[in-house]
């Protein structure tokens, strides 16, 4: 792992990733791309991470892509547009899709300002929380003429609405914490001094829970946003029939009829 990404496992079984590159409000560049998600491929064979939480280094979560200090380097001959788009191949849209896909829930805890990519990445946790201070901000059109990537033109009208989603990208007006809960783009916010201490709070409780489960709950509604009822209908069945076997819901069950609290964290 490089000096980009800092990796902490917490005592209860909470991973927390922060994002470490704060001179320049954790701009991303190649390091930190790729120190994430190596970091995840890391995370996915362990068994002692139960619940990850990303979070940034400083007085910002992430600015985006760092376009002061040529964020990814590009290959000799390669233009401007076949550079980018050779970074979200190789780099930025793995990401995402293992954020998502990984077996473990996932918080993003979101200290600050998230511009540009950052809002893609900020808005990829399955449970999305914020400071007071904290401002979301779609800076791809207005400012540079593209479209909004790392996954935020997928995420910011699933969870707004395409009114919403389109004030926000082609105004490029900053989003406050408040109004972002309000809207549906995140859980919660906190005061500044308190977000990482509720996260935490959180994060036990999903630590403590059917973390497997919890992810699948988390994967249905992903996949609904872009679904018929039908097809969410079949997804549910053919998911049913996987996890009414697994150990987890034995668990569930007996503890139910036991009437005590489920143990799910002695469970493989």
């Amino acid at each position: 792992m490089n000096n980009a990404i800092k990796k902490e496992l917490k005592d209860n079984g909470v991973m927390v990733l922060t994002l470490n590159r704060p001179e320049v409000l954790n701009a991303m560049n190649r390091d930190l791309i790729m120190g994430l998600y190596e970091t995840f491929q890391e995370i996915e064979k362990e068994k002692d991470s139960r619940v990850i939480i990303i979070t940034g280094e400083g007085r910002g979560f992430c600015s985006g892509a760092d376009l002061a200090n040529g964020g990814w380097p590009s290959e000799e001959g390669m233009t401007g547009g076949e550079a980018g788009a050779n970074s979200m191949e190789i780099g930025f849209n793995p990401l995402i899709r293992l954020i998502t896909s990984i077996d473990k829930p996932v918080i993003t805890s979101i200290n600050g300002i998230a511009a540009g990519g950052g809002v893609g990445l900020a808005l990829s946790g399955d449970l999305i929380v914020a400071s007071e201070s904290a401002k979301f901000k779609l800076v791809f059109g207005p400012n540079l003429g593209i479209i909004p990537d790392v996954g935020a033109s997928w995420f910011v009208p699933n969870l707004i609405g395409r009114a919403r989603a389109n004030g926000m990208g082609l105004l490029g007006d900053d989003v406050s914490a408040k109004q972002a809960k309000e809207w549906g783009l995140i859980w919660d916010c906190y005061p500044d001094d308190q977000l990482m201490e509720e996260t935490m709070k959180l994060a036990d409780r999903l630590a403590n829970g059917a973390i497997k489960g919890l992810k699948e709950v988390s994967k249905a509604h992903f996949k609904a946003l872009s679904g018929s009822l039908d097809e969410q209908l079949d997804y549910e069945r053919d998911t049913q029939r996987v996890l009414l076997d697994r150990a987890e819901f034995k668990e569930g069950v007996t503890a139910f009829l036991a009437k005590r609290k489920p143990n799910f964290r002695d469970i493989d």
